[in-house]
């Protein structure tokens, strides 16, 4: 780096030109803004402002609405689980690394659908009546988290 390398940073500086200072400055007046409308005005434009036109988001139909208190469950199998080895403890950090779920939202909950072989000790937020019993049928446990 030498000292003809150097430069202000981007957004830095502004520029030196003195604006609305009369005629003979090639800049009075109307200081460049032209005449009248909302680019002459001082303030910010308006969000979403499209010149008087009905905006787009009051154009767009609104219906229903989210709950804001609502949680994300993921749901899998029991057959799922027997990608496990036998004795295995199962928890949401497992079945991510197993790649059985992509991502745990707000929780894991085991559904019953499919057949269950191994003795597993499963540690999820939820399971479903079904798989419970499936789970302790097979010499397993299940043990909401």
């Amino acid at each position: 780096m030498e000292l003809y390398n150097l430069k202000p940073v981007e957004g830095s500086t502004h520029d030196k030109f003195r604006r609305g200072r009369g005629h003979g400055s090639g800049n009075g007046k109307t200081a460049g803004k032209g005449h009248k409308g909302q680019l002459a005005r001082s303030g910010a434009k308006k969000a979403g402002f499209e010149g008087g036109q009905m905006p787009l988001y009051r154009r767009i139909p609104k219906r229903g609405f989210t709950n804001r208190n609502s949680k994300e469950i993921v749901a899998i199998n029991v057959d799922v689980l027997e990608r496990f080895e036998d004795g295995a403890e199962v928890t949401i950090e497992s079945l991510l690394s197993s790649r059985a779920i992509s991502h745990p939202k707000d929780g894991v909950k085991i559904l019953g659908n499919g057949e269950l072989t191994k003795k597993l000790h499963v540690k999820v937020n939820a399971f479903s009546a079904s798989a419970k019993e499936k789970i302790e049928a097979a010499g397993g446990t299940a043990e909401v988290v």
